[in-house]
């Protein structure tokens, strides 16, 4: 597929190809597949069990050799050196929030983009994730959010850089976060408003979860939620992600929270780039 076009005041036609570069760089040449580890959660949750020291959690984060790094602006400029070597982790930069703790529900369901992809692009990010979220909010602020995420879209894209969306249901209008059918719809949206890449919900299934796979013309990460009591379970679950045709995992909780969290890292590497079924 041939990359977009666009036009300079005078006139010269160039390709961008630079968010293609940086997409590309977060998935393994062998096998395809990604493993994503996300520490963004102090930006909607404060100070999560688990990351209350928060450069020594990234320290650990890094230490087990993911792919990629999902992480907060401030807490990124405050460990930006486990970032700044050539075989350190791709960063990806948290540009947006929404209310989602006890501490401040009385102020309703609100949602706003915190970064500019140029900003992202200027603290060294590799690539960008915003949320796109089918059933929080009223219609104004799914309104809002749609645009939000077709705008960064265009100006990521200008200046190089790929935007993941994070398509989820979540909200005070959704019962069950892992409907195949809603989140096959969040996830095409996100892709027709211009996302390179999707992270979404893991239904549990892998027949309906190949059908959202199919259905969406970008690589589909799934992400972890809160940690599973068992972490045998989130092997079998990452196992039957990747039969379904995900790509990879973007995973917080489930690794961090570990007692042992560079062991379990390591094991999911070997999950999503050998499709191997392992244990700790």
């Amino acid at each position: 597929m041939n990359p977009p076009r666009f036009v300079e005041e005078s006139g010269l036609e160039f390709s961008v190809i630079g968010f293609q570069v940086r997409l590309g760089r977060l998935f393994q040449s062998e096998s395809g597949r990604s493993f994503i580890t996300a520490i963004d959660h102090g930006v909607t949750l404060g100070v999560p069990q688990g990351a209350e020291h928060a450069i020594e959690t990234v320290q650990r984060v890094v230490e087990g050799g993911p792919d990629g790094v999902l992480i907060g602006p401030g807490l990124f400029a405050k460990t930006a050196h486990l970032f700044a070597s050539r075989n350190a982790p791709v960063p990806i930069i948290r540009a947006d929030f929404f209310l989602n703790h006890p501490f401040v529900s009385h102020h309703g369901e609100h949602y706003r983009q915190l970064v500019a992809p140029a900003d992202v692009l200027a603290m060294g990010g590799e690539a960008m994730i915003m949320f796109l979220m089918l059933g929080s909010g009223g219609e104004g602020m799914f309104a809002d959010n749609v645009a939000a995420v077709s705008r960064a879209a265009q100006e990521a894209h200008r200046i190089g850089l790929p935007l993941i969306v994070e398509a989820v249901l979540w909200g005070s209008h959704i019962e069950n976060k892992k409907d195949p059918e809603r989140l096959a719809f969040a996830c095409r949206m996100a892709v027709e408003l211009g996302a390179d890449a999707i992270k979404t919900e893991y239904t549990g299934d892998p027949v309906t979860m190949r059908q959202i796979i199919d259905s969406c013309p970008a690589p589909v990460l799934v992400l972890g939620g809160a940690k599973t009591d068992s972490v045998e379970d989130v092997f079998a679950a990452t196992c039957g992600a990747m039969e379904a045709g995900a790509k990879g995992v973007i995973y917080g909780r489930n690794v961090w929270q570990h007692d042992d969290p560079v062991a379990v890292s390591r094991q999911l590497r070997e999950i999503i780039h050998s499709h191997a079924l392992a244990t700790v």
